[in-house]
């Protein structure tokens, strides 16, 4: 199914004026935007304030992955502020994931596990899994459903495998390019449209957008792909 409002902007900045300036050139309607490591490192909650005075809805990328307790308490730690999504490493287990499940609940929010990082290769996934990729994000996203999940990150490659064993979670996918790019850090890449028609409820879109000025032309660039 394709949401009309299915794009999430990365702010991948330290600066707050950077990220202002952004948020000023996008329709919360339109979008939402992602609050990562690196923003919330660089600025805390505050990225969190300016996020939700502009409007916006919150994709919180700072993937929990810790004890179960730790990881519930540090999610509730954002019950003031308007969190659509937030993301755990489904790796962290069973118990983790049923912990976070819980704080969802109480915050309003909807717990995203994470399979593997797109920036990951076939080679290093075998390397540091001992299987290959389809076999280690099949066992991630059948425990991802088996937890009531309420959705998974997982690069748009593996998309379909998704859709045949987790068909009612939400699928977000990152590692969406408008092209080939060798100096690019993600490795499992595919285009905004391809990624939609494999099955992606919500794209993670960071520099195809806001890598220059003209970020609301490239966003109305990358969104006009999806639908022509």
């Amino acid at each position: 199914m394709i949401h009309k409002k299915n794009i999430i902007v990365a702010l991948d900045n330290t600066s707050l004026l950077e990220v202002e300036n952004i948020l000023n050139q996008l329709d919360p309607q339109e979008c939402l935007v992602k609050v990562g490591s690196i923003l919330f490192n660089s600025n805390g909650k505050e990225a969190l304030a300016l996020v939700s005075e502009k409007g916006f809805e919150i994709f919180l990328d700072l993937k929990f992955h810790d004890i179960p307790n730790t990881v519930k308490d540090s999610i509730l730690s954002f019950i003031d502020y308007k969190i659509k999504f937030f993301t755990v490493h489904i790796s962290g287990g069973p118990a983790m994931l049923q912990a976070a499940k819980q704080a969802s609940k109480e915050i309003g929010s909807k717990c995203i596990g994470v399979s593997i990082l797109t920036s990951l290769t076939s080679n290093e996934i075998i390397e540091i899994y001992s299987k290959n990729i389809q076999e280690v994000v099949s066992k991630m996203f059948i425990l991802a459903g088996q937890e009531g999940l309420d959705g998974i990150v997982c690069s748009p490659l593996e998309l379909e495998v998704a859709a045949a064993l987790i068909p009612n979670l939400i699928k977000i996918t990152p590692g969406i390019r408008m092209s080939q790019n060798r100096r690019d850090d993600q490795s499992r890449t595919l285009s905004a449209k391809q990624a939609i028609l494999n099955g992606a409820d919500y794209l993670v879109i960071g520099r195809p957008i806001t890598k220059n000025k003209n970020i609301k032309q490239n966003f109305n660039m990358i969104h006009k792909s999806i639908y022509e």
